[in-house]
């Protein structure tokens, strides 16, 4: 027990360490470089999100997400490489680089964050196939999708993975539909990904949502994917170090899309691979996210249909604001909303 506890918290030290130290130096070259937005808002037709964000969209650089994604896959590297090299017993105890457990998520991780930094360079020099520049909502939407298709394969046919696990049942077989659920996850979470938006509000969420599957993978014996899940974490909160307000740069698309492919790949990693419910409590652990996407659809729909707005600005963090409150009383309320969702949705996957 106290190896496993070493293997999965040395990661996050490890994974925070580096994105310290790398963050001079990427502050350094996005500040240089003037790597941010050149014009405020998102256009004419939103005027109360242009009027809160307008000092705060140029100025700051984007891609700070590169903090969270590269401490990660660094620390996971070099832990591998340790215990390559030095040939001690105990440092390959520690190896959590693994093809059954780390593999999918470090590449999905990596994968997101290539695509999200092809559409952040795209939109800080103003290209792109819309006018606020970088990759329209509908080519994300698809490269959401087809990562969705080629992960649902793979678990389809190469892991076996045919059911979702559901409390009180066990095993619940859906056969080849969980090729088309896990494009309806990657979707679904991708959607979250709005929540960014406000100095330090995703970076927390993010932790605290990757920490409880940390937990959950943890509980379920998978080791290597809770020391994968603690490594990202531990990048989140070196990003976050800077981000608190005022934020030093923001995550922006390559961190947003990074993170929220890694939490969908996790999530289904810990169901029935991890004979737990990672699906199930997918809703309430990432509680905050879900809520977002909601409230930009309702809002849309509410003006359809209705003729008005349901909220005065969607997504429903940016209401908030609108309302009159502080942006860092927004993100640390969501915080412990987070953290409160969180631990429901690690007790129920313990007790379930």
């Amino acid at each position: 027990m106290l190896l496993d506890l070493i293997k999965v918290f040395l990661p996050a030290v490890l994974s925070f360490t580096i994105g310290i130290g790398i963050t001079p130096l990427l502050t350094h070259y996005l500040y240089e470089r003037k790597m941010w937005k050149k014009k405020a808002g998102k256009g004419s037709d939103t005027p109360v999100f242009n009027k809160l964000h307008e000092s705060r969209e140029t100025g700051t650089p984007r891609m700070g997400g590169i903090v969270i994604w590269f401490s990660a896959a660094a620390a996971v590297l070099l832990v591998f490489a340790f215990a390559k090299v030095s040939g001690l017993p105990f440092a390959a105890k520690l190896d959590f680089l693994s093809r059954d457990q780390t593999w999918i998520p470090l590449a999905m991780l990596l994968l997101g964050a290539f695509v999200g930094l092809v559409d952040d360079v795209l939109e800080i020099r103003g290209g792109g196939d819309h006018a606020a520049g970088g990759l329209s909502l509908k080519k994300r939407l698809f490269l959401i999708g087809f990562l969705g298709l080629l992960s649902g394969m793979w678990f389809y046919y190469k892991l076996d993975v045919a059911g979702i696990m559901l409390p009180l049942y066990g095993l619940f077989p859906i056969g080849a539909l969980v090729i088309p659920l896990a494009i309806i996850v990657f979707l679904a979470v991708y959607s979250g990904g709005i929540i960014d938006g406000i100095d330090g509000l995703a970076g927390g969420i993010f932790a605290i949502i990757l920490g409880a599957y940390g937990a959950i993978a943890f509980f379920q014996d998978q080791i290597n994917l809770a020391a994968f899940c603690a490594a990202v974490v531990g990048g989140i909160l070196a990003f976050l170090w800077f981000n608190i307000p005022p934020a030093r740069f923001y995550m922006s698309e390559t961190g947003s899309m990074a993170l929220t492919l890694t939490l969908a790949i996790v999530a289904f990693m810990t169901d029935a691979l991890g004979e737990g419910e990672g699906l199930f409590v997918l809703p309430i652990v990432a509680f905050p996210l879900f809520v977002t996407s909601a409230s930009v659809i309702l809002q849309r729909l509410w003006k359809k249909y209705r003729g008005k707005k349901l909220l005065l600005i969607s997504p429903l963090h940016h209401h908030f604001e609108a309302l009159g409150w502080p942006s860092y009383k927004v993100t640390m309320r969501y915080w412990v909303l987070s953290f409160v969702f969180a631990l429901l949705g690690l007790i129920t996957a313990l007790v379930s």
